[in-house]
C-alpha cells in the first residue's frame, strides 16, 4: 500500500521502518524544520561559537527488548551511548539527542516543514490537504492535541480519546556560560511545582563537545502556571532557580534562551496504537502507549504489524 504518515517524530518513523520492511511504500509529513520532534537539538551560533542544547527529552531508557535491539544497533553505528549521570539504564542520542531520530529520518521520504490541517476520505483513497497524491491508508502519528481535528470527521471516539488526553506543557532553559558552573553532579533533580524540575550539564553528556552548557526544565506544575508569560520573562527565572543550586555565584552567560513546550509530557497511557482497517486509518505515539521515547517507539511499530 501508500502509507502516508502525519509525523515524522519517534512513533512515525518506527511505524515507517516495519511498513517499508513489509514492502510498503510511505511517506512522511512533519510540520517541524528537521527531525528530532520532543528528541530535539538546537543549535545556537552566537558570536563566533556554537553551542548545542538537547533542549527535549533528556535521555531515553531501553527496558523492552525489541528497543533494546534497536538502541544496540544505534550504539553500534555511534549515534546512542550510555549516560551514567542520570542512571544505569538512561541513554542519549550521539552528538545530540536527536541523531536516532537523524537516521531513522535519512531512510525515508519525509516532507518537512509540512503543517497537513486536513484529511479526505475520498472512493479512491485518502487526500492530505489539497495535495493530488491519494493513499490507501494514513497514519497520524502526532501529539494527542493535535490529532482530533484531523481524525474527527472520520473516527469521531477516536478524536474524543485525544481531547481526553492531555500533555503537561515544559518551560526549557537553553544556558552556556564561560566557565563551569560550581555544581557537583551532572544532574540536578527537582520537583513539578517548582522552577528546577530537571537540569543538566548538557556539554557533560557523551559525544559532546562546545563548552559547558545547561538545559534546566521547569517543573510541570510551574510550567502551567507561568505557560503564557514570554521566553524572554522565563529566563531570569530558570536562571535563578540553577543559582540557588549552585555552590558559588553563576559564571557570565554568553546565551541564554527559553523555549515553551506546550506538549512535553503525555498523561495517557495503555490504549495502544489504534486501526480502522475499514477506513485505513490508524493512529500512533506516546500518548497512546506511555511517556516514554521507547513507548513511542513500540507503538509505531505495533500500529505497523496491525496495518500487516
Amino acid at each position: 500500500m501508500d502509507v502516508a504518515i502525519i509525523g515524522a517524530g519517534i512513533a512515525g518513523l518506527a511505524c515507517a521502518d516495519q511498513l517499508a520492511a513489509a514492502g510498503h511504500r510511505v511517506a512522511l509529513f512533519d510540520k517541524g524544520r528537521g527531525p528530532g520532534g520532543r528528541m530535539s537539538t538546537r543549535r545556537v551560533d552566537h558570536e563566533g561559537a556554537t553551542y548545542r542544547f538537547d533542549h527535549g527529552a533528556q535521555y531515553f531508557t531501553a527496558r523492552d527488548p525489541d528497543f533494546a535491539a534497536q538502541v544496540a544497533l544505534w550504539e553500534a553505528a555511534g549515534i546512542a551511548a550510555r549516560w551514567p549521570a542520570a542512571g544505569d539504564d538512561a541513554w542519549v542520542g550521539t552528538p545530540g539527542m536527536n541523531a536516532p531520530v537523524r537516521a531513522m529520518a535519512d531512510a525515508h521520504p519525509v516532507e518537512w516543514g509540512a503543517r497537513i490541517e486536513a484529511l479526505t476520505r475520498t472512493p479512491a483513497g485518502w487526500q492530505l490537504d489539497a495535495r493530488p497524491e491519494l493513499y490507501a491508508a494514513v497514519v497520524v502519528a502526532v501529539p494527542a492535541e493535535q490529532v482530533a481535528a484531523l481524525v474527527a470527521p472520520h473516527a469521531p471516539d477516536l478524536a474524543e480519546a485525544a481531547t481526553a488526553t492531555a500533555s503537561e506543557p515544559c518551560w526549557t532553559l537553553m544556558a552556556a556560560f564561560d566557565r563551569r558552573v560550581a555544581v557537583a553532579d551532572d544532574v540536578i533533580r527537582g520537583a513539578t511545582g517548582e522552577a528546577l524540575g530537571w537540569a543538566a550539564r548538557d556539554g557533560a553528556k557523551p559525544g559532546r563537545a562546545g563548552g559547558e552548557t545547561w538545559v534546566v526544565q521547569a517543573g510541570s506544575a510551574w510550567s502551567a502556571e507561568h505557560l503564557e508569560e514570554t521566553a524572554d520573562a522565563i529566563v531570569p527565572h530558570l536562571l535563578a532557580a540553577l543559582a540557588a543550586r549552585a555552590e558559588a555565584p553563576l559564571p557570565p552567560t554568553p546565551h541564554a534562551a527559553a523555549h515553551r513546550w506546550r506538549y512535553a509530557r503525555t498523561t495517557g497511557c495503555g490504549a495502544g496504537p489504534a486501526w480502522r482497517a475499514d477506513i485505513g486509518l490508524g493512529l500512533c505515539g506516546d500518548w497512546r502507549e506511555g511517556p516514554r521515547v521507547e513507548a513511542a517507539w513500540a507503538s509505531g511499530r505495533k500500529l505497523a504489524r496491525m496495518i500487516g
